[in-house]
């Protein structure tokens, strides 16, 4: 798969007027906005206003500081340290990108040499097909996809390299996780979550359960640091990288500018696309994110069109404030369980993630309660009980 090119798109001339917004957000989205690395002259002039620590600081947690450097590196409305901080950002970035995508290919060599089908995907792998460098994307982890049933083979592969799981489960315990979960994180020479082993896309509470193997079936060749993988085909990953943002309540600039540049590219099948959201059940999560895009960005997404499912407006109204102050939604809150209600359009997908979150344990409950092999089954009621405790407080 050769990077994707989307169409040229022209930068808006104006913040979005939804939001209660600040400069330094403001000129984020310009240099998100603007196809080339140039300003424009009334974008410049917002520089006079903003606070250069506030901004470097928004430019990290949004992970888009390899967008926002070079649109900035040259300014002189901007102080020389503010610049400094970027760049030193900047240059962090690409070493630990180019370190990252080295250990990628040691992984996955490994796992091919035990026989284990993976595909990697976001990470290094999405920053060359939408960019064609991996520098130029903001990432600090490698994401992996493996068949369920290939799991206990990859934590045993991976002991090979050094790599431990970022949690030590029981043998009830990791039947349970393997059917409820979706990732294994793993640490490396003293780095915590560097790897992250994924065999689904989320945990099944959410109720958007995704085939894994018609995932690999539909997998596609990808050119990465000039070797061959394979990886997520570009229809499966836009839906992929909306659901993984909607779960993280869209807080990063980051997600939505992936997003607005795979949807924009005219290799993307659309009805395909469609389909597979319709299939889910997640039209309304994909419309939403691609209505954030194009209020914050000016995406102009080809896909959105003709969309079964509405645009939530009041959603990402409600969403963009908090994304432009930097602050991170609780994700453990009642508030946040009631936004991933409002994002699904099919009463049947609701019930079936209130009930599978009512009941399904997890390491929480494992960790505060010890319940040995044979009650293992009691998880559950541990587990409607901590949910009754939070409701009530």
């Amino acid at each position: 798969m050769t990077p994707i090119s989307p169409q040229t798109v022209e930068p808006v001339t104006a913040p979005c007027s939804v939001l209660p917004s600040t400069p330094e957000f403001d000129v984020l989205l310009a240099c998100c906005r603007a196809p080339t690395h140039d300003l424009a002259e009334h974008q410049r002039a917002w520089l006079r206003e903003v606070d250069g620590g506030r901004l470097v600081q928004l430019a990290e947690h949004h992970g888009i500081v390899p967008r926002v450097y070079p649109c900035l590196a040259a300014s002189d409305l901007l102080a020389r340290e503010t610049r400094e901080a970027l760049r030193h950002r900047y240059e962090a970035n690409a070493r630990r990108a180019l370190a990252l995508t080295q250990e990628l290919f040691r992984v996955l060599e490994l796992l091919e040499s035990h026989g284990i089908a993976a595909l990697p995907y976001k990470g290094p792998v999405l920053a060359d097909q939408l960019y064609g460098d991996v520098a130029q994307r903001q990432f600090s982890d490698l994401d992996v996809l493996v068949q369920p049933a290939d799991v206990p083979r990859v934590k045993s592969a991976l002991c090979e390299l050094g790599y431990q799981p970022g949690i030590q489960l029981t043998k009830h315990q990791e039947r349970a996780f393997l059917a409820s979960g979706y990732e294994y994180t793993f640490d490396w020479a003293g780095q915590p979550n560097l790897l992250e082993i994924q065999w689904q896309v989320l945990p099944r509470f959410y109720a958007i359960d995704f085939d894994i193997s018609e995932l690999f079936r539909r997998a596609v060749p990808a050119q990465l640091a000039g070797r061959t993988v394979r990886t997520v085909c570009p229809e499966d990953l836009l839906v992929v990288l909306s659901v993984h943002a909607a779960k993280h309540a869209w807080m990063r600039l980051s997600w939505l500018c992936d997003i607005a540049r795979l949807g924009r590219s005219p290799a993307i099948d659309k009805e395909a696309v469609k389909s597979q959201a319709r299939r889910l059940g997640v039209e309304r999560i994909m419309a939403t994110t691609f209505a954030a895009a194009d209020a914050l960005l000016n995406s102009k997404l080809t896909v959105e069109r003709g969309f079964g499912g509405e645009p939530c407006r009041a959603i990402w109204e409600e969403i963009i404030p908090t994304m432009a102050k930097g602050a991170e939604y609780n994700v453990e809150s009642v508030s946040y369980f009631r936004l991933m209600l409002r994002m699904r359009e099919r009463w049947q997908d609701r019930m079936r993630f209130l009930w599978r979150l009512a009941i399904t344990p997890s390491v929480g409950e494992w960790s505060v309660v010890r319940l040995p092999g044979p009650l293992f089954f009691l998880y559950r009621a541990v587990r409607v009980l901590r949910l009754g405790v939070r409701l009530i407080r």
